[in-house]
């Protein structure tokens, strides 16, 4: 199975499977002398992991990161940095009974059509657990960035038809994205999704949303034309996690209604900057970053994994079949993405940062 890594320079391959002994992850290009400990690691994980609220999945898994390479006296080497976690809590058996019948929604099938011989236990490598090995690399990349001054704010401004009408201020993501269990930076609506959440959840059924993302103090000049655009390798990168169903930078499809002299934001001098008087280009023109905030949002299916009775193949006797799951699932997925995706976009940025010259590939030169 090829389609593994991630990067160019800031280079990433994921590993394991969902009931496997390990998930984990290898980091290439981290300059040599950064101090890094599984410590640093750990909070991104504990942000992802499962069982954190009434909102997620049950299983408990501590997902305790272990770094085996890459790092000596707590400073990295600047060769590859491996890290695993040990699937702990691992549940197989309502998988055997359904081996045969690709769940409804999930990447079963698509597995089954292209590869033959998959691993059925929780859905193997298309199971969402594979974004333990981004975290723990966003985590990496998160630092370096931040050592440059580059913030990377994630939160849910939509869930089960729930959204906030309003723009939230970096503030106030910083100051109520992590004390509310659908990490939204409106408590009062918080609330409201969350409630929305558990009424579906009670139902046996499942829902979406949607997770805007901000990248502060971006400097100016990072991707490249025609191929390398940012916003086309962030697109990328957002796209390649699992339940996301599209990805818009800065004001997005709301584009398609208004008129160009709208939704161009016109110029002005700050200082000896070049500033937008808005920001509807997200902070990207011509696939290259302009100084201004980098602004994504990701549209999250519901759930796949539902108790509601559904209708599927056995792909082995080739007869139409009902299927009707036994597990522990997450209700909504928008408050575990949160923290993969800004993983996802500080990889993007480490690695665009490092191509561009911005930070040294060799030797780390941040937190002077």
């Amino acid at each position: 199975m090829s389609g593994n890594t991630f990067g160019k320079i800031f280079r990433i391959t994921t590993h394991g499977e969902s009931h496997g002994p390990v998930i984990g992850v290898v980091v290439d290009g981290v300059p040599a002398g950064m101090p890094l400990s599984e410590a640093d690691v750990q909070r991104e994980l504990d942000r992802r992991r499962p069982g954190q609220s009434i909102v997620t999945t049950p299983r408990a898994e501590k997902d305790k990161v272990e770094i085996s390479s890459g790092v000596f006296e707590g400073k990295t080497l600047g060769t590859p940095i491996c890290m695993f976690v040990r699937n702990v809590d691992v549940d197989s058996k309502p998988y055997e009974a359904i081996k045969a019948k690709p769940r409804p929604g999930h990447a079963d099938l698509a597995y089954w059509l292209k590869f033959g011989h998959i691993d059925h236990r929780g859905g193997g490598r298309g199971a969402a657990r594979e974004t333990v090995g981004r975290v723990a690399a966003g985590a990496i990349a998160k630092k370096l960035l931040a050592a440059h001054g580059v913030e990377i704010l994630g939160h849910t401004i939509e869930a089960a038809g729930v959204a906030v009408e309003r723009e939230v201020s970096p503030e106030e993501i910083r100051k109520n994205v992590e004390n509310n269990p659908m990490r939204c930076a409106d408590p009062k609506v918080a609330e409201e999704m969350k409630r929305r959440v558990l009424e579906a959840s009670a139902k046996g059924d499942s829902t979406g949303g949607v997770v805007e993302l901000i990248a502060l103090n971006v400097p100016p000049g990072l991707g490249d034309p025609v191929f390398e655009k940012l916003d086309a390798e962030i697109a990328h990168a957002l796209m390649s996690i699992g339940s996301v169903k599209g990805v818009e930078i800065g004001i997005g499809f709301k584009a398609a209604r208004m008129f160009g002299s709208e939704v161009n934001d016109q110029l002005r001098l700050k200082g000896d900057k070049i500033i937008g008087d808005t920001n509807n280009s997200g902070g990207i023109l011509g696939g290259i970053s302009t100084g201004m905030p980098i602004v994504a949002r990701i549209v999250v299916k519901p759930t796949p994994s539902i108790t509601k009775p559904q209708k599927t193949v056995d792909v082995v006797r080739m007869k139409e079949a009902e299927l009707k799951l036994e597990g522990r699932f997450d209700p909504n997925i928008c408050p575990r993405i949160v923290p993969v995706a800004e993983s996802m976009l500080a990889l993007v940025l480490a690695d665009h940062m490092l191509r561009a010259g911005k930070i040294s590939p060799n030797r780390f030169k941040g937190f002077k």
